[in-house]
């Protein structure tokens, strides 16, 4: 995982640096992205999700009063906006500034009224708590599921479905618990939601069902 890591995210930010023309962020981008981001996209991200697809890395915004701001990261599937923040204790928390502590509240209420989805993501809980870092991804990328169910499904449901379409092939319940990180038995009950919802498919089996596929319908 660490080497195939290390290949993707040296050809992500390569390709961020050819495509971006403003000279700010390039720089940004040139000195390397945090400590905390980049064991959050290693061991969080990459893992959950499989790649860095649609991921932007020091994102330049404009705030109520004009100032540039820069995300952590951006994830904008079709145009769509999240960001996520990874925010380290020491300088969050115990001992930021007071006036440092006002901007980043400003920040995120900027962010939020700007209707971006915003997931703060605190450093400790990268390295602490990495399987509820990995829910909270995949709950994340589900917000972004363009279909017109969406509102009608939980997390756990659209990501099975994001995970079925990437896959473009017959999946076992396993494969799909491994990916949300639930036990086979509650992955199951997902599969069967989704099956009365004729989002997913029985591909074969019939007294226990053992492989789904996405429906036709989508």
């Amino acid at each position: 995982m660490s080497l195939l890591f290390e290949e993707v995210y040296g050809h992500w930010i390569s390709k961020q640096l050819e495509e971006e023309k403003n000279p700010r962020r390039r720089e940004l981008l040139r000195k390397g992205l945090s400590h905390g981001t980049v064991i959050f996209l290693r061991s969080i991200w990459f893992p959950a999700i499989g790649n860095l697809d649609d991921l932007y890395a020091e994102y330049e915004v404009r705030d109520l009063n004009n100032r540039y701001r820069y995300l952590d990261l951006a994830y904008m599937p079709g145009g769509a906006k999240g960001c996520i923040e990874i925010q380290d204790f020491r300088t969050h928390a115990r001992d930021i500034e007071t006036g440092r502590f006002k901007d980043l509240c400003m920040k995120q209420a900027f962010l939020v009224l700007d209707d971006w989805f915003f997931l703060p993501v605190a450093y400790l809980s990268v390295r602490d708590d990495p399987g509820v870092c990995k829910q909270l991804v995949l709950s994340f990328v589900g917000k972004f599921l363009s279909i017109d169910v969406t509102s009608n499904l939980n997390w756990a449901e659209a990501e099975t479905l994001r995970f079925a379409r990437r896959l473009m092939r017959t999946f076992e319940p396993r494969e799909l618990a491994a990916h949300l990180l639930l036990s086979e038995n509650r992955t199951r009950v997902v599969l069967r939601h989704l099956v009365v919802k004729k989002l997913v498919i029985v591909a074969s089996g019939k007294q226990r069902y053992r492989t789904y596929r996405l429906s036709n319908e989508l």
